[in-house]
């Protein structure tokens, strides 16, 4: 059992905290709003902390779920950051989606203050990080990731090491490209099912177990149809990550026609007031 910080207690981070507190390890928590940090300890034990510093001092791994580049700068560096708590040997797990050039960023002042990295997103949604089953891919050193890795089996389906630090925010990217094409092909799928007059129930139960089946088909249909879009990760976020992916294509010379289209119907989604609905609320612009 180790020692931990956990910076960051939203619709993600909460539950995954939670898992490391339940699998024995010694947690203590910050979160930006102190009542959210002061709930969780109610609810798990452990302890909070007022800045990512007094969190991360003495731990031995110190992990973070924010928002964006800038949030996860500002937890790690400057006089109140967790970089400044964190003693020598110690190994910082980033479970943001960020960029690429942030995490090398980051990388490179870990390194120098003698400390390990691991950038390691998560795929799986809310959903995924309260029942423990994430999918985590993680980019560092090879040591770093061998001492991290138990730690953040608490909450993962599954855990790979894909390269040096970033790609794991490499392969992240590419998970939100394929959900992006997959959701916009869904939602016109079910679109056109209603539009022919079809039951789309029955269209879903018999495509469903052909070629065209998918996590999304068989998790989504039912709430886009009834165009409910509470349940899971938001369009604001997808358009972050997408505009990522985008950048990060611009860098390695990839060509995604499909995700810049997606990325732009997912800015009329915001239009229509969705940036708060889930990413299945693209068929929302189909049927209104």
């Amino acid at each position: 059992m180790a020692k931990l910080a956990f910076l960051g207690l939203g619709v993600m981070g909460y539950p995954m905290a939670g898992h490391l507190r339940a699998a024995g390890h010694e947690v203590t928590v910050y979160n930006r709003s102190p009542a959210k940090a002061a709930a969780w300890v109610a609810q798990h034990g452990g302890a909070s902390a007022p800045t990512p510093r007094e969190a991360a001092r003495g731990a031995e791994f110190v992990l973070a779920c924010v928002g964006n580049d800038d949030d996860l700068r500002s937890v790690c560096l400057g006089a109140e950051g967790a970089f400044s708590g964190m003693g020598q040997g110690a190994v910082f797990v980033d479970h943001t989606t960020v960029s690429a050039a942030v995490t090398r960023e980051l990388a490179e002042a870990a390194a120098a203050a003698g400390n390990g990295y691991v950038d390691a997103p998560v795929s799986g949604g809310q959903a995924g990080a309260e029942n423990g089953q994430l999918s985590v891919m993680c980019g560092g050193g090879q040591a770093d990731f061998d001492r991290a890795a138990p730690v953040i089996a608490a909450y993962a389906k599954i855990c790979r090491l894909m390269g040096e630090v970033g790609a794991g925010q490499m392969t992240k990217m590419c998970n939100q490209i394929a959900i992006a094409g997959l959701v916009q092909a869904l939602s016109e799928s079910l679109a056109f099912a209603r539009k022919a007059g079809l039951d789309v129930e029955k269209v879903v139960e018999v495509i469903s177990q052909g070629a065209a089946g998918s996590w999304q088909m068989a998790n989504r249909h039912k709430t886009m149809a009834a165009g409910a879009f509470e349940h899971g990760f938001a369009v604001d976020w997808m358009r972050k990550d997408l505009a990522i992916c985008l950048a990060a294509a611009d860098e390695v010379g990839a060509s995604m026609p499909v995700t810049a289209l997606v990325d732009q119907f997912y800015k009329e989604v915001q239009g229509m007031g969705g940036g708060r609905w889930d990413t299945s609320s693209l068929i929302a612009r189909l049927t209104r």
